[in-house]
């Protein structure tokens, strides 16, 4: 186990250098450089920038020496934290990315505490009786809601419990601290339209494990259905759900972006929606780490949670 997680650490390491490589090669560009350079001059386009000032600028910034030492100096400032400044916000980027990143976290927390139980239940009722009832109603269920985009579900919610019953607020700016009523809309958008497709993932897997021979036996011998369930069925059938719910943490940051400029709610795909409006260039840069980071990670938490929980890798 140490092995495992110590090699995918490495590879881990290994693809956020080449990404970090990239991204200053892609955004080291004159392009982007001069449009940093009119941001903080105060001017109004790049056209409007001489050349004699674009050199000095670049001097100032120690940005005339080679790529290779640029590089090493701008990562060492990631390293630290440092990842610039925010024009469009007049802030450093690595605070405002942090803030809008624990927003985020809050919207998750609370999806993911309703979705996972909902989507796991539902999955394992259609999956213990394939082709029945419950197992039609579930997966009607799940396939109507997961077609439904994002932002129509949230103009429906929005409608309904906002503007027509009035029990929640249509915007989630959480501008007085946290209130739970103001998350309950954007969450709830974002539960219905993802709880399906783990729901569908769930059946599907224990689907099949039910119908596999070691089921039956210990049907035949005698143990109560719901042991077998609980001791046997459950455990094999969480494998495949598992892994769907880990790499959920990368749809979930990109995905918000609907959600979170619907509702107003200021976290991390609201930011980096503003930030590519505004072509702020060093928030760009930040955020697609930072996603790039979060999706690397969750495949090593994935790796390691499947490999709990299936003997077969653990003891290879």
């Amino acid at each position: 186990m140490v092995k495992l997680i110590s090699r995918r650490l490495l590879q881990m390491l290994l693809i956020m250098a080449v990404v970090s490589l990239v991204l200053f090669a892609v955004f080291d560009s004159d392009k982007f450089k001069k449009q940093i350079a009119v941001a903080e001059l105060g001017g109004f386009a790049v056209s409007a920038l001489s050349d004699e000032d674009y050199r000095a600028w670049l001097t100032k910034k120690g940005l005339d020496v080679p790529f290779h030492q640029r590089y090493v100096i701008w990562l060492a400032d990631v390293v630290r934290g440092d990842f610039g400044k925010s024009f469009e916000k007049n802030t450093g980027v690595g605070p405002l990315l942090a803030e809008r990143l624990w927003n985020t976290a809050i919207l998750g927390f609370w999806v993911f505490a309703l979705m996972i139980p909902i989507s796991l239940v539902l999955g394992v009722i259609a999956g213990m009786k394939e082709g029945s009832a419950q197992d039609r109603g579930v997966s009607f269920l799940a396939v109507f809601t997961t077609s439904i985009p994002e932002i129509a579900t949230a103009i429906f919610l929005t409608v309904v419990f906002a503007l027509g019953l009035g029990w929640f607020p249509a915007k989630s700016a959480m501008t007085q601290g946290f209130d739970w009523h103001q998350l309950v809309l954007p969450v709830l958008t974002l539960v219905l339209y993802d709880f399906g497709y783990v729901a569908r993932m769930t059946r599907a897997s224990m689907a099949e494990v039910m119908t596999s021979q070691y089921i039956r036996t210990a049907v035949l011998k005698g143990i109560p259905k719901s042991r077998v369930i609980m001791r046997h069925a459950l455990r094999n059938a969480l494998i495949a759900p598992f892994t769907v719910i880990v790499l959920q943490l990368n749809w979930l940051l990109s995905g918000v972006v609907v959600v979170e400029v619907f509702f107003q709610y200021d976290g991390f795909g609201k930011l980096l929606l503003e930030a590519a409006l505004f072509g702020d260039v060093y928030v760009i840069q930040a955020a697609t780490l930072v996603a790039v980071f979060v999706a690397v990670f969750s495949q090593i938490i994935s790796d390691v949670g499947y490999t709990f929980l299936n003997p077969r890798i653990r003891f290879a």
